[in-house]
């Protein structure tokens, strides 16, 4: 009798491990993961968004995704929230990248581990993780792309060129400038290429919160100022989204005509009007970045958090917030034209023939 009730508290004893080790698989099961976005505005924040939760639901975690519509109190709000509701991680692509150190303390002093999203967030020790693709790199493709178009490396020009950077309270905007700087600056120097209206650096060119209607503005005054009487050849654009509206001021006074052909634009993002304006000939070239991967990415170093392990990253040395060194994972752009379009967006699975027929 004594050993059939020392099996039976066997018994119970492993039932109630199993059931204490699936309780735990069940609260790890549902975890929150709170993902703060900066707007609706630009279609590639809504594909990040959607993949993020998609990627993260099909592991087994809860998501609150969140849009601030650029408005700086309002994703802060949203991220005392998350933090208030008790969120185990933060993945947070900041409007702007210096205004977090407050809530992300509180955050820290929960325990909650704080991943940047494509956007570095600065001024605070209280970042864990940064996950972005190369944007240094992102720069030297767009120029590379206007070297190639202009014939420069075949010694053509000169040729007039004006350049446009993003948001001054965005970090990615300096590397996207600086990596297209250290292809464009050789030939600026040497008179291959001459910017007509002598505006350089990130404090003449900047575009703040990366306005289209900001970008055709200035664009109109350029055109107005500096080109009454001779073309400009090409615009270094950083995102779409301006690209969009530097075409619109360009067609404005006559550029697309066949007197008049259109600058070559650069862009980023690859979003469906600009892959319809290369494919019209509008606009040369913009840059593919595979949200999917990177919310992949992301998702990953979620699980590795949330599990107790290792975060893979493959940078420790660029990203400096002021703070620290942030370790990062940096994907690879990639650069789209007329020629390999349908390849790099169609046979990839990211967009459908039928959104550009």
């Amino acid at each position: 009798m004594l050993k059939l009730k020392t099996t039976i508290m066997a018994f119970a004893l492993a039932g109630l491990a199993v059931a204490a080790s699936n309780s735990g698989a069940l609260a790890q099961a549902k975890a929150t993961i709170g993902i703060a976005m900066p707007t609706k505005s630009s279609a590639r924040w809504i594909d990040d968004g959607n993949n993020m939760v998609k990627v993260l639901k099909e592991r087994g975690y809860n998501t609150d995704l969140q849009y601030a519509e650029d408005d700086i109190p309002n994703q802060l709000s949203q991220i005392e929230n998350m933090v208030t509701k008790g969120a185990k991680v933060l993945v947070i692509a900041a409007i702007d990248g210096t205004t977090l150190s407050d809530v992300l303390k509180q955050a820290k002093a929960k325990g909650i581990t704080v991943i940047a999203y494509d956007r570095l967030i600065r001024d605070t020790p209280n970042l864990d993780y940064y996950a972005t693709f190369d944007n240094f790199q992102v720069g030297v493709l767009q120029a590379q792309s206007i070297e190639k178009a202009l014939g420069l490396k075949e010694g053509k020009g000169p040729f007039n060129i004006e350049l446009f950077g993003g948001s001054p309270d965005d970090n990615n905007a300096y590397f996207f400038y600086d990596g297209a700087m250290s292809v464009l600056k050789p030939y600026i120097d040497s008179g291959k290429l001459v910017v007509g209206s002598g505006q350089m650096g990130m404090d003449k060119v900047s575009t703040l919160r990366w306005d289209g209607a900001t970008a055709q503005a200035r664009m109109d005054n350029l055109l107005s100022a500096f080109y009454g009487k001779k073309r400009v050849d090409a615009v270094l654009s950083p995102y779409d989204g301006l690209s969009i509206g530097i075409i619109s001021s360009l067609k404005g006074v006559g550029y697309g005509s066949k007197d008049q052909p259109m600058p070559y634009v650069s862009g980023q993002d690859a979003e469906v009007p600009s892959i319809k304006a290369i494919l019209r000939g509008d606009q040369y070239s913009t840059i593919f970045k595979d949200t999917r991967d990177l919310a992949k990415v992301t998702a990953d170093m979620v699980d590795a958090v949330s599990n107790g392990k290792e975060v893979t990253v493959n940078d420790t040395k660029t990203y400096n917030n002021g703070v620290k060194v942030v370790p990062s994972y940096l994907l690879k752009p990639v650069v789209v034209d007329k020629t390999n379009w349908e390849k790099v967006l169609i046979d990839s699975g990211y967009y459908k023939k039928a959104q550009f027929d």
